[in-house]
């Protein structure tokens, strides 16, 4: 906490999840489930891409780095919150928040540019499959992923910074289960009109135009399809897009209820039911949704059933 700008909060008190009392136990049972589930699941995705040799594609590169990423992010607010429900301790310090809230949007970016290349990847490859290995090297897939992380990195420290920048007096309690920004800066007594700025236009360029990058990749992919509409171009082309195209619609689907069509103020219960939605639900899900609607990880992991079976007989 800054000493210069004389905030008397040395700590705040996140509210939680709107349950009730009774039902503390079930939806720590709940949570935890989904967040083991969620860390076993996306564990479970890297370990077939590393051991089947035949998963070693720009795909499965950019596969392996979302996986990670799913896990960060929920990490960053669910242990949080089932370690509240479960001592029913709802205060968080100072500097705990602010990493809180810089993790939680750094993992949030990261997730948009990943989605973004792995759409342009898809792009290549049904666009352009002739000069797909030339296109997708190894360096450029690299390359998309380290810029990828600096962008990120770099979006939510100017948040961080301008947050430090604020003054908290009195009023320390977030009406919600994480650090949100939008919620720390209505507990600011300082002026936020710049971080207000900073949050609209770092969201155009972390939010909107990675979805607009991915919307004209599978224009073109459309388009593609429509010249050769056969039905073996069709289904090749589904099976090729239809998990990262799934994943798409659930995550950016949450993320424009959330914050392109805002609730209002008395209605805060469904903005912290959206955000679970995002925060939890979502980086369970993408673990199923890759392995039940993909051949090839399906068959990684079949391989991996028969050589653990082969090898304890």
């Amino acid at each position: 906490m800054r000493r210069g700008n004389q905030s008397c909060v040395s700590e705040f008190f996140l509210l939680g999840l709107p349950i009730q009392p009774e039902q503390q136990g079930l939806f720590f049972a709940l949570f935890l489930g989904m967040y083991l589930i969620t860390v076993l699941g996306n564990l479970l995705i890297i370990l077939l891409i590393q051991l089947d040799s035949r998963l070693h594609t720009p795909m499965y590169f950019f596969l392996t780095h979302l996986a990670l990423t799913d896990i960060s992010f929920s990490s960053v607010t669910v242990p949080k919150m089932l370690m509240s429900m479960q001592t029913q301790d709802q205060s968080i310090p100072y500097s705990g928040c602010v990493a809180q809230m810089y993790f939680f949007i750094f993992f949030t970016d990261l997730d948009n540019f990943l989605l973004t290349s792995m759409a342009y990847d898809r792009y290549v490859a049904i666009c352009h499959p002739l000069h797909y290995t030339s296109i997708m090297k190894e360096g450029l897939c690299s390359l998309l992923v380290i810029v990828s992380w600096i962008l990120s990195c770099t979006s939510a420290l100017s948040h961080t910074l301008l947050l430090a920048q604020l003054s908290f007096c009195a009023d320390n309690i977030i009406p919600h289960f994480f650090c949100d920004l939008a919620a720390l800066l209505k507990l600011s007594c300082s002026d936020t009109s710049i971080n207000e700025l900073v949050i609209f236009t770092v969201g155009v360029a972390v939010i909107t135009l990675p979805l607009m990058c991915i919307l004209i990749s599978y224009g073109c992919i459309g388009a593609t399809i429509l010249k050769v509409p056969s039905t073996e171009g069709i289904c090749k082309a589904l099976s090729t897009c239809g998990s990262h195209l799934s994943v798409v619609s659930l995550y950016y689907g949450t993320i424009i209820g959330l914050y392109f069509f805002p609730s209002s103020r008395t209605s805060s219960n469904k903005n912290i039911i959206a955000s679970v939605m995002y925060t939890v639900v979502t980086p369970l899900l993408n673990p199923f949704i890759y392995s039940l609607r993909n051949r090839d990880m399906k068959g990684a992991l079949k391989s991996l059933f028969n050589r653990a079976t082969v090898s304890l007989q």
